[in-house]
């Protein structure tokens, strides 16, 4: 009996021990991640992001940069349109959104990246975990893993995401945003993650970003002298209830311009340009009262009743006093085959 009895007291000790110095709980992951973003002066990220939110998949390569406390850069590289390849900006001066190929650019009176879940960026997804407080936790042998609710305003089409963290340093690792029915659409894998680098003091500055070829992508260097590109014209195939019912061409002094009109529970317009001459942008881009929004496939510039972005070369413009963002959205998304549906 004594033999038992010291067995149990043996047992219930380990069992104390093992409680003492084993796993994190749920409340001591969290204090540990605001924490972590509170203390840290800024950080570097590289990470490939792939999409399903099409026909098609897309591939991005992203690159960012984060200086405390409104100073970011993430250079997003579109494997199949690597002209198209963007810059989202954020200094003293506002919010822009860069194609240096096109020498285009957009400045935004907006509070990107705040306003919005971003997948990619830390702040963004340790704010979606403490914002629910329904927040599901799990502690596998590497990682501590999340499943929130996110916060897309323009997309109503991805609720929820799991979000990887690593339990050594509490970066985040891996990323995955779901669909209503917990698939997963958008994927971001980080591949390395500093924490406090040191940045050039032009890091953030729009001139550079503009005139300088970063993460493997051409740009104007200056010139405003481009190619021709032959104008593919695509319709959408979403159209919220919408036809068809007139297109018309016309030469414009750089280049060709087809307007399309679209009739019936909500009207649009669609408008695709493609330039022999972009004009210099750099000094002066152009003002947007809204927010930078994802396409999937590119980045565009929306306001309450339009919604702008360009793809290999062709600029596009979707206008609509009766569409929802949403439907913008989904109907931009949907031009060349590209659904988000």
């Amino acid at each position: 009996m004594r033999k038992y009895f010291s067995f149990g007291i043996m047992a219930v000790l380990l069992i104390l021990v093992l409680a003492a110095c084993g796993e994190k709980s749920k409340e001591d992951v969290v204090a540990q991640l605001e924490k972590t973003v509170e203390e840290m002066d800024g950080y570097k990220a590289q990470a490939k992001m792939s999409l399903q939110t099409g026909e098609e998949s897309q591939t991005y390569n992203i690159d960012v940069s984060h200086k405390k406390k409104d100073y970011y850069r993430v250079l997003l590289k579109n494997e199949q349109d690597k002209e198209g390849s963007q810059i989202i900006l954020r200094n003293d001066k506002g919010v822009y959104v860069l194609t240096p190929a096109l020498n285009k650019s957009f400045k935004f009176q907006s509070d990107w990246p705040n306003s919005s879940s971003q997948p990619y960026l830390y702040q963004s997804l340790i704010d979606d975990v403490l914002k629910d407080a329904d927040a599901t936790f799990e502690s596998t042998d590497n990682y501590y893993v999340f499943e929130t609710k996110t916060n897309y305003q323009n997309n109503n089409n991805l609720p929820f995401q799991e979000i990887y963290f690593d339990k050594k340093t509490f970066t985040p690792v891996l990323v995955k945003v779901l669909d209503k029915d917990k698939n997963p659409l958008i994927e971001v894998e980080f591949t390395n993650f500093e924490l406090d680098p040191q940045f050039a003091d032009d890091t953030f500055e729009i001139e550079k970003n503009m005139t300088s070829s970063l993460f493997g992508v051409p740009t104007m260097g200056g010139q405003e002298e481009s190619a021709i590109k032959d104008l593919a014209v695509l319709q959408p195939t979403v159209t919220a209830g919408a036809e068809l019912i007139e297109t018309k061409e016309v030469d414009v002094e750089n280049g060709k311009r087809v307007i399309s009109s679209y009739q019936g529970e909500k009207n649009f317009t669609l408008v695709q340009e493609s330039l022999e001459v972009y004009p210099t942008t750099a000094s002066k881009p152009k003002s947007v009262i809204g927010e930078p929004v994802s396409l999937g496939f590119t980045m565009g510039a929306m306001t309450d009743n339009s919604l702008e972005w360009s793809y290999e070369g062709v600029n596009y413009y979707l206008a609509s006093e009766e569409l929802t963002k949403q439907e913008m959205i989904d109907v931009a998304s949907s031009v060349g085959g590209q659904s988000t549906k």
